[in-house]
């Protein structure tokens, strides 16, 4: 019999025909609404793959529901939406699509990053609103992106990206990582600095560090105290590194001059988020690999993952290997 494979969320013709050819599939016939958590927990009972996204939980609870389960492909680099742990337990592979969104997800960072400089949505208000008058000559007037200081929390293949497009305005590029990148200091021309340092001297500090126990929170109250107060911070990793509180009582006391947010804690937000009051944050709902032919290869990778575990192969991308 072929193998079960269940999707989360309705996805384009073309990838499910490509499942069909090799297995059974069903789907979650909604795009813009996730699966319920209890009609995922039957799903998960009788499939041999689950295909998720990355706003798809996939906790221990549901993990041990699983009879038959052999991987969970999710169509994103980041899993922290899945118990790696539980699914390493039950020797079921997870596999995730890196690689594949670097650049776009670069690129959606430094448009963050230029946005929130020059205040562009503060301008785009302007003319909405009927606001735009006689000329001011300190009127939304911005920071300088060239020649400035970018400093770049978790330095992989994102991090590196972004610096790349630092170098185009002749920024002075620092990073810190938990190991050090010769060849990106080499390449790139990027610097290695502790933490302190970084926070303390960068006039952008960009996130693109994945989320783990040791990133969580990483810019907390400490870290926007050590930040200069004409700093911006851009966020494209997980809404988890930051402290959006702490954030928020900076952004409002102008302890940093501003914000440009892909990513929050608890997504979807509201346009009650209290961030979303102030006038120096940009925020976006987390579209950082959004471009057409960046989805459409993580589509098919995550795809392709399931198929290659069913054949017997190792899929390109593990997080989660089985240990038997």
């Amino acid at each position: 019999m072929k193998p079960y494979v269940y999707l989360t969320r309705k996805m384009p013709p073309a990838i499910v025909e490509k499942l069909e050819r090799e297995c059974r599939v069903s789907m979650w016939e909604k795009e813009e609404e996730p699966v319920p958590a209890e009609v995922l927990a039957r799903e998960i009972e009788k499939a041999d793959g689950i295909y998720c996204t990355v706003s798809d939980p996939i906790p221990r609870e549901l993990i041990e529901k699983a009879a038959r389960l052999k991987i969970i492909s999710t169509m994103a680099v980041g899993y922290n939406n899945i118990d790696v742990d539980a699914a390493a337990e039950k020797n079921i592979l997870v596999a995730h699509t890196p690689g594949v969104l670097t650049e776009t997800t670069a690129d959606l960072t430094f448009a963050l990053l230029m946005a929130a400089a020059r205040r562009l949505p503060e301008g785009i208000d302007t003319i909405r609103n009927d606001e735009w008058g006689a000329w001011v000559p300190f009127f939304l007037t911005g920071q300088d992106i060239h020649h400035s200081r970018l400093g770049i929390i978790g330095m992989g293949r994102i991090g590196e990206a972004v610096a790349r497009r630092g170098t185009g305005f002749r920024m002075d590029i620092v990073y810190h990582n938990r190991s050090r990148k010769p060849e990106a200091e080499r390449d790139i021309g990027a610097r290695y600095v502790e933490l302190d340092e970084l926070l303390e001297t960068s006039d952008f500090v960009c996130v693109t560090a994945p989320y783990t126990k040791e990133t969580h929170h990483i810019i907390d109250k400490d870290a926007l105290h050590k930040m200069k107060e004409s700093a911006i911070l851009v966020n494209s990793s997980r809404g988890g590194t930051v402290d959006e509180d702490a954030l928020y009582d900076a952004l409002k006391h102008g302890s940093i001059r501003g914000a440009g947010l892909d990513v929050f804690e608890n997504e979807p937000i509201r346009s009650d988020h209290p961030l979303l009051s102030l006038p120096n944050v940009t925020a976006l709902p987390h579209i950082g690999s959004a471009s057409e032919k960046t989805r459409w290869k993580m589509a098919h990778m995550a795809a392709d993952h399931l198929l290659q575990a069913f054949r017997g192969e190792e899929p390109d991308h593990v997080v989660v290997k089985p240990s038997s």
